[in-house]
């Protein structure tokens, strides 16, 4: 199983350190001042920041730095399921699993590349994966599978109450606090006033999030990812998560591209590639952006 994060020029901005717990970190820089950290633990992208060095991705202050926890926020690997099922822990094993780095990585199209930096990232089933779900998903023991996917993403934000989802309307959806009963999203925009937990489903190849405060957007582009996740637990989960500060969750909104209603199934010899590219805008440039690429990724 594969993992690129792109951001800018790599052989030019790369760092690798490793942290007191022992667990590596790769930095990637910009000249201009733009930078993003993953983790090999879990494979997880833990900050992105901006030109002007503003964090893009919310992290909790009481988050919880060591194995087996993952971190909460940043962009989490889901894999292979979203959710709590069987005998798995919630949301799979890959994000707390250590990934290593593709000493030598797939040819790379030039001009898809150009500038930017990258890193690839490998996770390979271990016989303790293999005992609790005995399927190897680089697809090479025979044996048709099937999972779910998610890009677990906590963005940040300056106030839920300020933030407007677009890109969703008219869309069904799942929603867990009712018994994954389905729904039609019926607003021109989603808006936040109490506690969201939906998987709104075939969505568009591009969504946008709204930051009336900071007069920003997030732009979400995604492929081979149908669905997307909605998420914000509101005060009284807030208070329930050791990992979470009571008051945190007006700081975040997670909105993920995920593949997660239809299970994806592969049979021997098949690949599957899911992608998410986030950017951020001027929310006063949104509107005419979002209507070009809504069109096709």
């Amino acid at each position: 199983m594969g993992h690129s994060a792109a951001v800018w020029d790599y052989k030019a901005a790369t760092e690798i350190t490793k942290d007191c717990d022992g667990f590596y970190k790769v930095l990637l820089r910009n000249p201009r001042g733009s930078s993003a950290k993953v983790c090999l633990h879990g494979g997880q992208v833990t900050s992105w920041r901006n030109e002007q060095g503003e964090e893009l991705l919310f992290t909790s202050s009481k988050a919880i730095f060591k194995p087996p926890k993952a971190v909460r926020g940043g962009i989490h690997i889901c894999f292979p399921q979203f959710g709590n099922c069987g005998s798995l822990d919630q949301h799979g094993f890959a994000r707390s699993k250590i990934w290593t780095i593709d000493d030598d990585p797939p040819p790379l199209n030039p001009d898809d590349f150009h500038g930017k930096s990258f890193i690839d990232l490998l996770l390979k089933p271990s016989d303790e994966d293999l005992k609790c779900w005995p399927h190897s998903f680089e697809n090479v023991n025979g044996k048709p599978f099937s999972f779910s996917f998610s890009y677990h993403t906590y963005l940040s934000v300056s106030d839920i109450s300020e933030v407007r989802i677009e890109g969703l309307e008219t869309i069904d959806y799942l929603d867990n606090l009712c018994r994954k009963e389905r729904f039609t999203e019926q607003g021109d925009a989603i808006t936040f006033e109490s506690e969201v937990d939906r998987v709104y489903l075939s969505t568009p190849n591009v969504v946008a999030v709204l930051d009336h405060e900071k007069k920003r957007t997030y732009l979400i582009r995604k492929e081979g990812v149908p669905d997307v996740v909605v998420w914000n637990p509101w005060e009284k989960k807030s208070k329930a998560m050791v990992d979470f500060g009571d008051d945190e969750y007006k700081q975040m909104l997670c909105v993920d591209g995920a593949a997660i209603e239809k299970p994806m199934t592969l049979k021997p010899g098949e690949e599957w590639t899911g992608k998410v590219e986030l950017s951020v805008v001027p929310s006063t440039f949104c509107s005419e952006y979002f209507d070009v690429q809504s069109s096709g990724f």
